[in-house]
Order: C-alpha cells, then sequence, then structure tokens
C-alpha cells in the first residue's frame, strides 16, 4: 500500500517508494530505496521536495501521534527543533560547487596544455577528475549544474567539458543507467572536445559567422580528438563518444555521416549534453539562449539530429525551467 507524506514525516525503517519531482530538484538517483541512514533523512527533509510516497508493505508507516500528556508544574517545555535555514544551506552548496568548479577547470586546463604539448592524457588524473565530477553532481546536483552554467568566454573551452560531464551524469542516472556507465559518461563526457587543443583558437572564438574553409577546419576536432585519447584512453565507448558526438539521426553530422542506430548510446548522450551547454552559454558571436527557450528548439531536432527518447529524459532530468536559471539572472 502507498501513502503520500510530507519530508517533515518521514523516520529511518520507510521505503521510499517514489519522491516528488525530477530527480535533479532532490538528488537522489535511487526513486526506490530504505531509509536507514540518518544523513539520507536529514537531506531529504531540506530538500525542498513538496512531498513523497511510501511502501507500507516494505516499511514502516508515519509515527503514531502521541496522547496529550497531562499538565505538569515541574515540567519544563521541551524547546522546539531549530529550523532548517534552507536558503544558508543552498548558498553552502553553491560555495562548494564554486570550489570544486574551480579546481575542475585548473585540471582540465592542465589536460589540455599538456596536449598541445604533444603529451598523452594521463588516464588516472582523467578518471579521476571525472569521478569528482560525478561525486560532486551525486551531492548537490542543483548546486554543480547551476555554478557550471557561469562560464566566461575565457573559461569557456574548459568549463564547457565539466558541464557537459556534470550533465552527463545527471542524464545518465535520470536513464537508469548502472554504476559503471554513468562513471563512463562523466568520463565522456569531460573528454569530449579534448580535440579542440589543435583547433585553431581564432576560429574558436570567431564573433561572426565561419566561412566554409574554417567550418571544414572545425570538424576536424573530433577525429583529431579520438586520435589523441587513443594514445591512451582504453574504454571504446568513450572513445566512440568523442569521435561521434556530432553525428546526426538523419545521417547529415560529421565525421562519418552515421545513421540511427549506427550512432552509439554514450555518443548520442554527449551529442544532447554538448548541445544544451553550448546554446545556453555566452560565445564571442552569440549570446546564450534561456535553459527553456534551449529545450524548445532542441524539441525540434529531434528525430533528425538528437534521440527522442534521450531527450525527453534529459528534460525531465532538468525539469522545463532548470536550476540556474535565477543564479544566471542575478550574477
Amino acid at each position: 500500500m502507498l501513502k503520500h507524506i510530507v519530508p517533515s514525516q518521514l523516520r529511518l525503517g520507510m521505503y521510499i517508494h517514489a519522491l516528488d519531482g525530477s530527480w535533479l530538484s532532490h538528488g537522489f538517483w535511487k526513486s526506490s530505496f530504505r531509509l536507514k541512514k540518518t544523513t539520507d533523512l536529514e537531506r531529504l527533509q531540506t530538500s525542498g521536495i513538496a512531498g513523497l510516497w511510501i511502501d507500507l508493505s516494505r516499511g514502516l508507516d508515519v509515527q503514531p501521534a502521541a496522547a496529550p500528556a497531562q499538565p505538569s508544574l515541574a515540567a519544563t517545555p521541551a524547546a522546539p527543533p531549530a529550523p532548517v535555514d534552507a536558503p544558508s544551506l543552498w548558498q553552502e552548496q553553491i560555495a562548494q560547487a564554486r570550489e570544486q568548479c574551480k579546481q575542475a577547470q585548473a585540471a582540465v586546463q592542465e589536460m589540455f596544455h599538456e596536449a598541445r604539448m604533444g603529451h598523452a592524457i594521463p588516464p588516472e588524473q582523467a578518471e579521476a577528475l571525472a569521478e569528482q565530477i560525478q561525486q560532486s553532481v551525486e551531492r548537490h546536483p542543483a548546486a554543480l549544474l547551476s555554478v557550471v552554467r557561469l562560464k566566461s568566454a575565457d573559461t569557456y573551452t574548459y568549463m564547457h567539458s565539466v558541464a557537459v560531464s556534470a550533465l552527463m551524469v545527471a542524464l545518465a542516472h535520470h536513464l537508469g543507467l548502472p554504476t559503471h556507465q554513468v562513471k563512463r559518461a562523466a568520463l565522456a563526457g569531460l573528454l569530449h572536445d579534448m580535440g579542440k587543443v589543435y583547433t585553431n583558437p581564432g576560429i574558436l572564438n570567431k564573433p561572426g559567422a565561419l566561412t566554409d574553409e574554417e567550418f571544414a577546419h572545425m570538424k576536424q576536432h573530433p577525429g583529431q580528438g579520438h586520435a589523441l585519447l587513443l594514445q591512451s584512453i582504453t574504454d571504446a565507448e568513450v572513445l566512440d563518444a568523442c569521435l561521434h558526438h556530432h553525428e546526426h539521426l538523419d545521417g547529415k553530422g560529421y565525421p562519418h555521416g552515421l545513421r540511427g542506430a549506427e550512432i552509439r548510446l554514450m555518443a548520442r548522450m554527449t551529442a544532447i549534453c554538448d548541445v544544451y551547454d553550448a546554446i545556453t552559454s555566452n560565445r564571442p558571436y552569440k549570446s546564450g539562449w534561456s535553459p527553456a527557450i534551449a529545450l524548445q528548439r532542441m524539441a525540434q531536432w529531434c528525430g533528425t539530429h538528437l534521440d527522442t527518447h534521450i531527450f525527453s529524459a534529459f528534460v525531465k532530468t532538468l525539469g522545463v525551467y532548470p536550476v540556474g536559471s535565477l543564479l544566471r539572472l542575478q550574477s
């Protein structure tokens, strides 16, 4: 039997059947689980969710109301529980996310520098950074995904890698992928654009439309990134995502003009996360679209460019008005 309750009624031993809102709004990537840890109880009660469903056949019910106590002159009234300061908690999470993004940006910048010097990407370094991003998203998804949207033109190339990695983790969880696939998604997002180390900066940052020759040069970056990663990265799906995240379902993408089922899952996911972060970011040649407008435009590209099923999951992951919309306007 299912029962809808509010977070204040939660107690250890309950079986959570479903949480109101998207995964991103509460940060619990498991939709059903037994509430065993005090830390999980506290996170749920301070998450801001309106309510949730519990399964009475698999766990405890709400605490029965206690009988009114007889008044006693000697009794000292208990102090009411301290209210949770949600704004302070949010600001703390934002501060942590900013520091994590600062460290991640520096690490990505170092990887790009080493690649420009002709050195292979150290797999241990890349995997450790991807794992840090994954853990940050799983702890405070709304905070991290808000902060990664706040990138300048100078930091775009590096923060784009961090942002796509974070979005890939969120999307992988919403798709219900197993842990090893979530880890793979984080790494694929982090490394997908490494080929841009070979792209002329004047083309990357050009304030106007690219010429045919410039666009042909730009289209070389997936193959160049794939060749770079082949020196040290062995995961076939990560390599494929780097090579094929610009392929379109209708065969009009690049570099190989793949169609439909020829495009693998990780590349389809990377395509969506890459496009979303690119079109919502301010670039030298255009201002970023709002998240809501970006999702509306991307919906029009489904079936020809983007995978409809994965995009639907992506929208549900972020919500119609994704976190970061207000944060971006206030910053």
